[in-house]
Protein backbone atom coordinates (compact mmCIF):
# COMPACT_ATOMS: atom_id res chain seq x y z
CA UNK A 1 0.00 0.00 0.00
CA UNK A 2 1.56 3.59 -1.07
CA UNK A 3 2.41 5.69 2.07
CA UNK A 4 0.23 8.78 1.32
CA UNK A 5 -2.69 5.88 1.36
CA UNK A 6 -1.59 4.78 4.62
CA UNK A 7 -1.38 7.95 6.15
CA UNK A 8 -4.75 8.80 4.73
CA UNK A 9 -6.37 5.12 6.51
CA UNK A 10 -5.12 6.55 9.47
CA UNK A 11 -5.57 10.32 9.56
CA UNK A 12 -9.26 10.55 11.10
CA UNK A 13 -7.94 8.39 14.51
CA UNK A 14 -5.29 10.30 14.36
CA UNK A 15 -7.09 13.86 14.49
CA UNK A 16 -9.61 12.15 17.39
CA UNK A 17 -6.57 11.29 19.52
CA UNK A 18 -5.10 15.06 18.39
CA UNK A 19 -8.64 16.41 19.81
CA UNK A 20 -8.42 14.73 23.36
CA UNK A 21 -4.94 15.49 23.58
CA UNK A 22 -4.83 19.38 23.05
CA UNK A 23 -8.74 19.91 24.33
CA UNK A 24 -9.92 21.31 20.79
CA UNK A 25 -10.56 19.89 17.09
CA UNK A 26 -8.63 23.22 16.14
CA UNK A 27 -5.56 23.18 18.08
CA UNK A 28 -5.51 19.46 17.58
CA UNK A 29 -5.49 19.61 13.65
CA UNK A 30 -3.03 22.70 13.38
CA UNK A 31 -0.34 19.52 15.34
CA UNK A 32 -1.45 17.03 12.90
CA UNK A 33 -1.19 19.22 9.71
CA UNK A 34 2.71 20.76 11.69
CA UNK A 35 3.03 16.63 11.35
CA UNK A 36 2.02 16.34 7.66
CA UNK A 37 4.36 19.63 6.92
CA UNK A 38 6.98 18.04 8.77
CA UNK A 39 6.18 14.80 6.72
CA UNK A 40 6.55 16.48 3.36
CA UNK A 41 9.75 17.91 3.86
CA UNK A 42 11.45 14.42 4.95
CA UNK A 43 9.42 11.60 4.26
CA UNK A 44 12.21 9.56 6.25
CA UNK A 45 10.59 10.89 9.60
CA UNK A 46 7.80 8.11 9.22
CA UNK A 47 9.84 5.21 10.99
CA UNK A 48 9.04 2.03 8.62
CA UNK A 49 10.19 -0.39 11.25
CA UNK A 50 7.12 -0.20 13.14
CA UNK A 51 3.39 -0.72 12.14
CA UNK A 52 2.36 1.99 9.86
CA UNK A 53 -0.03 3.12 12.73
CA UNK A 54 2.71 3.22 15.43
CA UNK A 55 5.00 4.67 13.19
CA UNK A 56 2.69 7.77 12.72
CA UNK A 57 1.54 8.07 16.27
CA UNK A 58 5.19 8.42 17.24
CA UNK A 59 5.86 10.97 14.60
CA UNK A 60 2.68 13.16 15.86
CA UNK A 61 3.86 12.56 19.73
CA UNK A 62 7.66 14.09 18.67
CA UNK A 63 5.59 16.93 16.77
CA UNK A 64 3.28 17.60 20.12
CA UNK A 65 6.24 17.29 22.69
CA UNK A 66 8.87 19.70 20.31
CA UNK A 67 6.80 22.39 19.19
CA UNK A 68 4.13 24.79 20.38
CA UNK A 69 0.87 25.63 18.22
CA UNK A 70 -2.34 27.52 18.68
CA UNK A 71 -5.02 26.55 16.61
CA UNK A 72 -8.10 28.39 15.46
CA UNK A 73 -10.37 29.36 17.80
CA UNK A 74 -13.22 28.70 15.35
CA UNK A 75 -15.18 25.65 16.74
CA UNK A 76 -16.59 24.12 19.18
CA UNK A 77 -15.97 25.37 22.80
CA UNK A 78 -13.62 23.20 24.89
CA UNK A 79 -16.39 20.21 26.82
CA UNK A 80 -15.86 19.33 30.26
CA UNK A 81 -14.33 16.11 29.31
CA UNK A 82 -11.57 17.83 27.46
CA UNK A 83 -11.06 20.14 30.55
CA UNK A 84 -10.65 17.16 32.65
CA UNK A 85 -8.00 15.84 30.53
CA UNK A 86 -6.29 19.06 30.12
CA UNK A 87 -5.48 18.61 34.02
CA UNK A 88 -3.98 15.51 33.70
CA UNK A 89 0.30 16.25 33.07
CA UNK A 90 1.07 15.69 29.55
CA UNK A 91 2.79 12.63 29.22
CA UNK A 92 0.56 10.90 31.53
CA UNK A 93 -2.26 12.19 29.38
CA UNK A 94 -1.07 10.79 26.33
CA UNK A 95 -0.18 7.19 28.03
CA UNK A 96 -3.81 7.38 28.84
CA UNK A 97 -5.32 7.92 26.30
CA UNK A 98 -3.10 5.87 23.52
CA UNK A 99 -4.16 2.82 25.88
CA UNK A 100 -7.60 4.09 26.41
CA UNK A 101 -8.69 5.84 23.73
CA UNK A 102 -6.88 4.54 20.86
CA UNK A 103 -6.82 0.80 22.04
CA UNK A 104 -2.48 0.85 21.30
CA UNK A 105 -0.80 -2.21 23.81
CA UNK A 106 1.54 -1.00 26.39
CA UNK A 107 4.19 -2.23 24.35
CA UNK A 108 3.00 0.10 21.35
CA UNK A 109 2.66 2.76 23.86
CA UNK A 110 6.23 2.67 24.92
CA UNK A 111 6.93 2.69 21.32
CA UNK A 112 5.50 5.70 20.46
CA UNK A 113 6.36 7.92 23.42
CA UNK A 114 9.42 5.77 22.98
CA UNK A 115 10.23 4.64 26.73
CA UNK A 116 9.49 1.13 28.07
CA UNK A 117 6.31 -0.66 29.39
CA UNK A 118 7.57 0.13 32.93
CA UNK A 119 7.16 3.22 32.64
CA UNK A 120 3.77 3.20 30.82
CA UNK A 121 2.39 1.27 33.66
CA UNK A 122 3.91 4.67 36.02
CA UNK A 123 1.83 6.86 34.01
CA UNK A 124 -0.95 4.86 33.31
CA UNK A 125 -1.18 5.32 37.40
CA UNK A 126 -0.63 8.47 37.82
CA UNK A 127 -3.43 9.61 34.79
CA UNK A 128 -5.36 7.00 36.74
CA UNK A 129 -5.10 9.31 40.36
CA UNK A 130 -5.28 12.17 38.50
CA UNK A 131 -8.41 11.57 37.04
CA UNK A 132 -10.15 10.25 39.93
CA UNK A 133 -9.34 13.42 41.25
CA UNK A 134 -12.26 14.74 39.31
CA UNK A 135 -14.31 11.98 38.82
CA UNK A 136 -14.07 10.47 42.38
CA UNK A 137 -16.64 7.65 43.07
CA UNK A 138 -18.19 4.81 45.59
CA UNK A 139 -17.15 1.27 43.81
CA UNK A 140 -18.70 -1.82 44.39
CA UNK A 141 -16.38 -5.07 43.78
CA UNK A 142 -17.66 -8.27 43.32
CA UNK A 143 -14.98 -10.71 43.45
CA UNK A 144 -14.79 -14.22 45.89
CA UNK A 145 -11.33 -14.75 45.96
CA UNK A 146 -9.86 -13.10 48.72
CA UNK A 147 -6.25 -11.77 47.41
CA UNK A 148 -7.38 -10.67 44.37
CA UNK A 149 -10.87 -8.69 45.94
CA UNK A 150 -8.34 -7.05 48.46
CA UNK A 151 -5.73 -5.99 45.79
CA UNK A 152 -8.35 -4.32 43.63
CA UNK A 153 -9.57 -2.72 46.81
CA UNK A 154 -6.65 -1.57 47.46
CA UNK A 155 -5.96 -0.37 43.57
CA UNK A 156 -9.23 1.25 43.98
CA UNK A 157 -8.07 3.26 47.12
CA UNK A 158 -5.10 4.64 45.90
CA UNK A 159 -7.09 5.81 42.99
CA UNK A 160 -8.95 8.21 45.28
CA UNK A 161 -12.32 5.88 44.70
CA UNK A 162 -13.98 4.26 47.81
CA UNK A 163 -15.15 1.10 48.01
CA UNK A 164 -18.59 0.24 49.61
CA UNK A 165 -18.31 -3.44 49.32
CA UNK A 166 -17.14 -6.53 47.96
CA UNK A 167 -19.37 -8.85 47.22
CA UNK A 168 -18.29 -12.72 46.74
CA UNK A 169 -21.57 -13.90 45.25
CA UNK A 170 -24.64 -12.49 43.28
CA UNK A 171 -26.41 -12.08 46.36
CA UNK A 172 -24.05 -10.30 48.07
CA UNK A 173 -23.51 -7.72 44.62
CA UNK A 174 -27.34 -7.38 45.21
CA UNK A 175 -27.33 -6.81 48.82
CA UNK A 176 -24.77 -4.10 48.76
CA UNK A 177 -25.99 -2.22 46.16
CA UNK A 178 -29.30 -1.52 48.08
CA UNK A 179 -27.42 -0.31 50.64
CA UNK A 180 -25.51 2.43 48.43
CA UNK A 181 -25.47 2.80 44.48
CA UNK A 182 -22.10 2.59 43.00
CA UNK A 183 -20.88 4.67 40.22
CA UNK A 184 -18.22 1.85 39.07
CA UNK A 185 -18.53 -2.06 38.88
CA UNK A 186 -15.95 -4.38 39.16
CA UNK A 187 -16.81 -7.70 38.51
CA UNK A 188 -15.43 -11.20 38.19
CA UNK A 189 -17.88 -13.48 36.16
CA UNK A 190 -17.48 -16.72 38.19
CA UNK A 191 -18.38 -16.33 41.90
CA UNK A 192 -17.77 -18.39 44.89
CA UNK A 193 -21.43 -20.26 45.09
CA UNK A 194 -20.89 -21.22 41.19
CA UNK A 195 -23.64 -17.86 40.48
CA UNK A 196 -22.87 -15.89 37.98
CA UNK A 197 -21.05 -12.20 38.26
CA UNK A 198 -22.49 -11.57 34.49
CA UNK A 199 -25.93 -11.91 36.00
CA UNK A 200 -25.65 -10.17 39.21
CA UNK A 201 -24.11 -7.04 36.92
CA UNK A 202 -27.02 -7.45 34.52
CA UNK A 203 -29.80 -7.82 37.36
CA UNK A 204 -28.21 -4.55 39.19
CA UNK A 205 -28.25 -2.37 35.78
CA UNK A 206 -32.38 -3.00 35.55
CA UNK A 207 -32.29 -0.15 38.66
CA UNK A 208 -29.62 1.87 37.93
CA UNK A 209 -27.37 2.74 35.12
CA UNK A 210 -23.46 2.56 35.79
CA UNK A 211 -19.84 1.41 34.29
CA UNK A 212 -18.71 -2.19 34.56
CA UNK A 213 -15.57 -3.01 34.09
CA UNK A 214 -15.30 -7.28 34.20
CA UNK A 215 -12.07 -8.85 35.31
CA UNK A 216 -12.18 -12.88 34.58
CA UNK A 217 -9.89 -16.04 34.10
CA UNK A 218 -12.83 -16.85 31.87
CA UNK A 219 -13.53 -14.03 29.08
CA UNK A 220 -15.21 -16.58 26.81
CA UNK A 221 -18.12 -16.22 29.18
CA UNK A 222 -18.28 -12.92 28.81
CA UNK A 223 -18.27 -12.87 24.99
CA UNK A 224 -20.81 -15.22 24.61
CA UNK A 225 -23.14 -14.10 27.21
CA UNK A 226 -25.94 -11.59 27.74
CA UNK A 227 -23.86 -8.86 28.57
CA UNK A 228 -24.36 -4.62 29.05
CA UNK A 229 -23.48 -2.13 26.32
CA UNK A 230 -21.06 -0.85 27.26
CA UNK A 231 -18.87 -2.72 29.19
CA UNK A 232 -15.16 -3.39 29.63
CA UNK A 233 -13.38 -6.62 29.92
CA UNK A 234 -9.69 -7.28 31.44
CA UNK A 235 -8.51 -11.11 31.56
CA UNK A 236 -6.93 -12.37 34.52
CA UNK A 237 -3.90 -12.13 35.42
CA UNK A 238 -4.35 -8.80 35.37
CA UNK A 239 -1.70 -5.68 35.76
CA UNK A 240 -2.37 -3.11 38.21
CA UNK A 241 -1.54 0.02 35.53
CA UNK A 242 -4.87 -1.76 33.24
CA UNK A 243 -7.02 -2.11 35.81
CA UNK A 244 -6.60 1.77 36.68
CA UNK A 245 -6.44 2.49 33.17
CA UNK A 246 -9.78 0.69 32.02
CA UNK A 247 -11.39 1.91 35.08
CA UNK A 248 -10.65 5.59 34.57
CA UNK A 249 -11.58 4.73 30.76
CA UNK A 250 -15.12 3.54 31.73
CA UNK A 251 -15.58 6.19 34.35
CA UNK A 252 -14.27 9.31 31.87
CA UNK A 253 -15.32 7.96 28.56
CA UNK A 254 -19.13 5.89 30.20
CA UNK A 255 -20.68 7.00 32.35
CA UNK A 256 -23.73 5.50 31.28
CA UNK A 257 -23.59 2.06 31.06
CA UNK A 258 -27.18 1.78 29.60
CA UNK A 259 -27.13 4.19 27.03
CA UNK A 260 -27.17 1.94 23.98
CA UNK A 261 -29.12 -0.77 24.55
CA UNK A 262 -29.99 -1.83 20.87
CA UNK A 263 -26.05 -2.38 20.48
CA UNK A 264 -26.40 -4.32 24.09
CA UNK A 265 -29.13 -6.53 22.09
CA UNK A 266 -27.45 -7.06 18.95
CA UNK A 267 -24.37 -7.90 20.77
Amino acid sequence: MPRSQLIAEHLPLLRRYARALTGSQPSGDAYVGAMLEALLQDPSLLDNTVAPRVGLFRLFTRIWNSVSLNGSDDGPSIQPSEQRLSNITPLARQAFLLLSLEGFSEEETASILETDVASVRDLTEAAGRELAAEIATDVLIIEDETFIAMDLESLVKNLGHHVIGVARTHGDAVALSKSKTPGLILADIQLADGSSGLDAVNELLKTFEVPVVFITAYPERFLTGERPEPAFLISKPFQPAMVSAVASQALFFQRNSRSRPSRATAS
